[in-house]
């Protein structure tokens, strides 16, 4: 009789102390990718060694890594003071810290780093601490601006502007302590009359938080 139970494979005695039970070979089983057995006779006795292996235990090392060291931090595409060189936004209302992606002329990846510090949650809420969803929609069209107004697309900081929104959905609230990573995707640009629709979302810890189309337009444009 054989039972098995995860990695562990139980051999009654009844089944290996027959005296005529004489193994010659090694008999191998195999019941799974993570687990392996080998039964090796035992010359001592008519019993069967048991031998069990398990894939769980090559990442015991990474149990012992403290969580500090776990987890690398964000790549780092355009600091804060190349941000501050593309965007005209000064405090209190920059609301981008880095940019993690960039792809000229198509989309950008950017984080907010949200805090207690920052200066709208004394009012919004002093005892349940939120980021606005329209700051969440403010930081998405700065990160925004940021594809608009590179050469890539022939935008200028003087003259290019959030225009409107669509379609915008509030999947979760963002409090502080999160960080807040947003993408935004130019979808269409009309270069003749300066109009650009890009899809924005946001996320904090993979999950969706945010989202909307987004208009841009040239001060220009009529």
């Amino acid at each position: 009789m054989a039972t098995t139970s995860n990695s562990v494979l139980f051999l009654g005695s009844d089944s290996l102390s027959h005296p005529h039970y004489q193994p010659r070979t090694p008999l191998n089983l195999s019941f799974s990718r993570s687990h392996s057995v080998s039964l090796l006779p035992n010359k001592r006795s008519n019993s069967l060694a048991l031998r069990c292996s398990n894939n769980g235990d090559n990442i015991s090392s990474e149990k012992d890594t403290p969580i500090e060291l776990k987890f690398p931090e964000f790549p780092t595409v355009m600091d804060i003071n190349k941000i501050r060189e593309i965007l005209p936004h000064r405090f209190p209302f920059l609301l981008v810290d880095r940019v993690i992606e960039y792809t000229p002329g198509v989309s950008a990846v950017a984080i907010k780093n949200v805090t207690i510090n920052d200066n709208f949650f004394p009012g919004h809420f002093p005892d349940r601490p939120i980021m606005p969803g329209v700051l969440m929609i403010e930081a998405m069209a700065q990160v925004g601006g940021i594809v608009m107004l590179q050469p890539e697309v022939g935008g200028s900081r003087d003259n290019f502007f959030f225009a409107g929104i669509d379609k915008v959905r509030f999947r979760k609230p963002v409090i502080a302590g999160d960080t807040l990573v947003m993408r935004m995707t130019l979808l269409k640009f009309q270069k003749r009359f300066g109009l650009a629709k890009m899809e924005g979302k946001a996320y904090v810890g993979g999950v969706l938080v945010c989202e909307g189309e987004f208009m841009m337009v040239s001060a220009g444009s009529s």
